[in-house]
């Protein structure tokens, strides 16, 4: 497989477009494929897709990790927006982001964010088939993402760089390196990013991700909203002493600073490379790959992941006690921090709910969170949450209540209600008269 040289970009967000399409120096862009539709471009991409800027979609809710095989309806997504988007590859992560359903016969749930997947046998042929199956559902080469995690399984059979490189060596997948990612893991999980590094096919790197977080009470946050550490740049910087990264991305999601930042920390990223670069010399020959021999995944194995990854989502959704082994207290932290978010992304779905319920939002979701799992879409969180918040009797204002319920009917039919009377007769009527 031939390396695609990118050379250095940023993530594409909204509402940073215009700041994007003016920052001198940007090779390329990611953009989140679950944001992006291919029908409905948005207009800056589509201005530096004609410019020659390369885009690469990202997608973050495919769950390669999971127990199950991939979802055939987000595989044929994520080909659209590869397709649309004319790029040379598209990216996933390393992670699961579901549980339940029929391989543990029990309902099916939703993490809402990237959990990590065991470093075990059982876990690795799971992620080698469905990493093939994606392979094989997509027009272009796939290359998957390591992630930062709060917490360990218990009993795992493999460090990082050797997970990661026998799934590279098995499948001829490529990798997105986030060392960002490798950081997070050295504070929260005590692992060396220098021996992550040294255990990597360096030959499979697709690119590199770069990104700040926060620490907060001893546990690393890989928050994407704060400046890059020079402890990440520092990781940086020694994979370009082992390797010419074909790409390096900066990536922010929230909290944006102004451009002039943002462009100092492109240059931060770029002098962190060329420090490599001056460490390595001579860059050696790219080795070529070939895949190695999977056998096909029984079904006992992946219902014994299924099992497992079913019993710590719910842990961490549900309220259900901590598998054993397991740390409770970066359990909990990680418990507290998928509500928080999902209380943060219903905000930005739903955003008349913060305005109707004010400051009780907050709690009232994180309340309902603790117990409620998500069990489809975020927006299906956010009616789900608004549908206990009206059966509990807890609203005791009766205007607050109102709104609540107009807002509920106004999206749980098949189209929006209409807020003036006769055009709400009106509609009424024709139903009447189409049953007849």
């Amino acid at each position: 497989m031939t390396t695609v040289r990118l050379g250095t970009g940023i993530g594409w967000r909204p509402e940073i477009a215009d700041a994007v399409e003016a920052m001198p120096g940007v090779d390329w862009v990611e953009a989140v494929a679950e944001n992006v539709c291919p029908g409905h471009l948005p207009a800056s991409l589509l201005r530096l897709r004609e410019r020659g800027v390369t885009v690469v979609p990202h997608g973050v809710s495919l769950g390669l990790g999971d127990a199950g095989r991939p979802d055939e309806r987000r595989l044929t997504a994520l080909a659209e927006r590869a397709a649309a988007l004319r790029s040379p590859l598209v990216t996933e992560h390393i992670a699961f982001v579901r549980a339940g359903g029929p391989l543990t016969a029990s309902p099916g749930i939703e993490a809402g964010h990237l959990l990590p997947v065991p470093r075990t046998r059982d876990a690795l042929d799971v992620l080698c088939e469905n990493v093939r199956i994606a392979q094989d559902a997509l027009p272009v080469p796939l290359a998957v993402e390591n992630i930062a995690a709060l917490f360990s399984w218990p009993g795992e059979e493999m460090t990082e760089g050797q997970f990661l490189y026998e799934l590279a060596d098995r499948t001829g997948v490529r990798l997105l390196i986030d060392v960002a990612n490798l950081h997070t893991n050295r504070v929260n999980r005590g692992e060396d990013p220098a021996k992550a590094l040294a255990e990597l096919p360096l030959e499979a790197i697709a690119y590199v991700h770069v990104a700040g977080g926060v620490e907060r009470d001893g546990v690393w946050h890989d928050s994407h909203a704060h400046p890059v550490p020079p402890a990440v740049l520092d990781i940086l910087t020694d994979l370009a002493s082992r390797v010419s990264p074909p790409g390096v991305l900066l990536e922010r999601d929230e909290h944006f600073p102004p451009p002039a930042e943002l462009e100092r920390e492109l240059a931060a990223i770029r002098g962190a490379v060329e420090a490599g670069a001056r460490v390595r010399g001579a860059s050696a020959p790219e080795r070529v790959r070939e895949p190695a021999a999977v056998g096909p995944v029984t079904g006992a194995t992946r219902e014994r992941l299924a099992l497992a990854q079913t019993a710590v989502l719910s842990a961490l959704v549900a309220g259900t006690p901590v598998p054993e082994g397991f740390d409770r207290t970066r359990m909990r932290v990680q418990a507290r921090a998928l509500a928080a978010k999902r209380a943060d992304v219903v905000a930005k779905v739903a955003p008349e709910l913060p305005e109707i319920l004010g400051d009780g939002y907050r709690p009232a979701f994180l309340a309902y969170a603790r117990t409620r799992p998500m069990t489809g879409g975020y927006r299906q969180d956010a009616m789900a949450f608004v549908d206990q918040l009206l059966r509990s009797g807890t609203l005791e204002d009766p205007r607050t209540r109102r709104e609540l319920r107009a807002w509920w009917l106004d999206r749980s039919g098949p189209r929006p209600r209409a807020h003036r009377p006769a055009t709400r007769l009106a509609r009424a009527t024709r139903r009447a008269l189409l049953r007849r």
